[in-house]
């Protein structure tokens, strides 16, 4: 058996074409040779033709189904379908002639699917090289400061009184830099992988902004940017999510803010009622966002501007982390901006029930 399914597998189709086409003509010859010896009659050429047909059909059927088969399996063998086990089953006993349909569907999906892992690992391979070349690139000037500073002591800078401490207080600032750094990455990647699950409760969010508001009044009375609600309620506003997180976005959202607002200008908070959801809106009247850099506003280590937030100590990893903690609340986060007139972020909580 396995010698003839061998024999088989190596025959062309031309091969089997000229196999059944002369088996067909020896039968058919037979046919006439048989009518030739015997009385030629219409009933005898009737039933000659019926049991010709017969015979014929299943010939063809075993020889093309035997041969198809035979092309077929390795084709599953290679694409590596995930129902191979049960398609062979079928290709087997089915009676009946092979729905090549059916392999050509299965054949363009593993086509389909292939095409689309490519192009899943090309963008994972982007992706690891961009946050590899960025990770790089934002603790190699806090590292390079920390060495310059180091080595300015070591060289006698230490024994001035006027050097030493100002170096020491710059390593400082570099080192926590980087602190920094590691822990916002920590903190994507256990929100990522799930490790950090939200932990509810039910808080007041009008209380929570203002301690926000409260936090981050010197910074904003630096830059000379006024800290407003559209329209503050006069009752608590209750939702339900992980205050310690919410904290972190509304801070991630101000301090964004300010940063890159202009001077004299101000930052409103606004609430919404949507049934079971409120609505959180963070919207100011700086230096907006260019329409083409929207899309990736929510991308690591992605500035508006490169220049003013490493002056200012951004890691370039505020927006992304919002993303990921609103996102493990299963809410939405979305922004608008036109560009020199502002921008506004809206994200949603789930409403405390009373």
């Amino acid at each position: 058996m396995p010698e003839t399914k061998i024999a088989m597998n190596k025959f062309s189709s031309r091969q089997v074409v000229i196999f059944l086409a002369l088996i067909l003509t020896a039968i058919v010859g037979l046919g006439w040779y048989y009518l030739y010896l015997t009385d030629f009659s219409f009933l005898f050429m009737i039933m000659g033709l019926v049991l010709f047909f017969v015979i014929a059909f299943y010939i063809i059927q075993f020889a093309i189904n035997k041969f198809i088969l035979e092309k077929i399996r390795p084709i599953y063998k290679i694409i590596d379908f995930v129902p191979q086990k049960e398609k062979e089953v079928k290709l087997k006993l089915k009676p009946g002639f092979v729905e090549l349909s059916d392999v050509e569907h299965d054949v363009e999906n593993w086509a389909h699917n292939q095409l689309q892992e490519i192009e899943r690992l090309k963008e994972l391979e982007r992706y690891r090289k961009d946050f590899v070349g960025n990770v790089s690139h934002e603790l190699k000037t806090p590292i390079f400061n920390i060495q310059g500073y180091i080595l300015t002591l070591l060289e006698g800078g230490l024994e001035d009184p006027n050097i030493n401490k100002l170096y020491l207080t710059r390593t400082e600032k570099s080192i926590d830099r980087m602190i920094s750094i590691v822990e916002d990455l920590e903190s994507i990647n256990k929100l990522e992988t799930g490790e950090l699950i939200p932990q509810f409760s039910v808080f007041d969010i009008v209380k929570i902004v203002d301690d926000v508001y409260e936090m981050e009044q010197r910074l904003s009375k630096e830059r000379k940017i006024s800290l407003m609600f559209s329209d503050k309620p006069e009752k608590p506003l209750l939702v339900k999510g992980d205050r310690k997180r919410i904290i972190e976005v509304l801070t991630n959202l101000v301090i964004n803010a300010i940063k890159y607002g202009k001077r004299n200008g101000f930052i409103k908070i606004g609430f919404y009622d949507f049934d079971d959801k409120i609505m959180i809106e963070v919207s100011d009247n700086g230096i907006g966002i260019d329409k083409k850099d929207l899309p990736r506003i929510f991308e690591r280590f992605f500035r508006v501007d490169k220049s003013r937030s490493r002056e200012q100590g951004g890691t370039g990893l505020g927006l992304s982390i919002v993303k990921h903690i609103i996102e493990a609340h299963n809410q939405t986060i979305n922004v608008q901006s036109v560009f020199n007139e502002g921008t506004t972020f809206t994200f949603t909580l789930e409403k405390a029930k009373y």
